[in-house]
């Protein structure tokens, strides 16, 4: 029975192919479920997203916050995210692309985000990762830190903190460390 309903499924792809039709390819349950959150996204009007492997590539994309208060106040910061195709039984890999001064955020772009490690449940989807990295640039957390340095900074003087925001933002050298201007 198994192979009656393969080759009936063959006929029909290669009828699809003559007729100057591409075959249809099958989307993992990941991409199903991406598709639904991406569908029903509510993002704050500082965040978009972008596809720049085109609309055929959902599993990666980009969103861009602009802050619009807090340290970082008008600067753009840019995540990939790449989403597996087990997703949401997995948790999508975000990567910072912009370099900048956050305890949360190593110089590699490495995110320290509760939900994107430990506390990932399926049940969380992709609107709560990108409210996640909003609040973590609204409200950097220095007792989770990736970059010890800026919490060690920002616990201890957080108006030195705040000035080292924005030399790294403004663009330029921040000891041996170079920051793209980001504002």
């Amino acid at each position: 029975m198994i192979k009656l309903f393969k080759v009936k499924e063959k006929q029909r792809e290669l009828a699809e192919n003559a007729n100057g039709k591409s075959p249809i390819k099958k989307q993992s349950a990941g991409e199903l479920r991406l598709h639904k959150d991406i569908s029903e996204l509510n993002l704050h009007k500082t965040c978009t997203m972008a596809f720049p492997n085109g609309k055929d590539d959902l599993m990666n994309f980009e969103v861009t916050i602009r802050p619009d208060e807090g340290y970082y106040l008008g600067g753009t910061f840019v995540f990939s995210f790449q989403i597996s195709s087990i997703y949401p039984h997995e948790a999508p890999k975000v990567k910072c692309k912009t370099k900048v001064y956050h305890p949360n955020i190593d110089l590699e772009g490495n995110v320290c985000l509760n939900i994107l490690r430990e506390d990932w449940k399926p049940v969380l989807n992709i609107n709560t990762v990108i409210y996640g990295l909003f609040h973590l640039l609204m409200e950097p957390n220095h007792e989770d830190p990736l970059n010890q340095d800026a919490a060690a900074v920002l616990r201890d003087n957080p108006q030195l903190f705040e000035s080292n925001v924005r030399r790294a933002m403004i663009g330029g050298y921040m000891g041996q460390t170079f920051f793209p201007r980001c504002i």
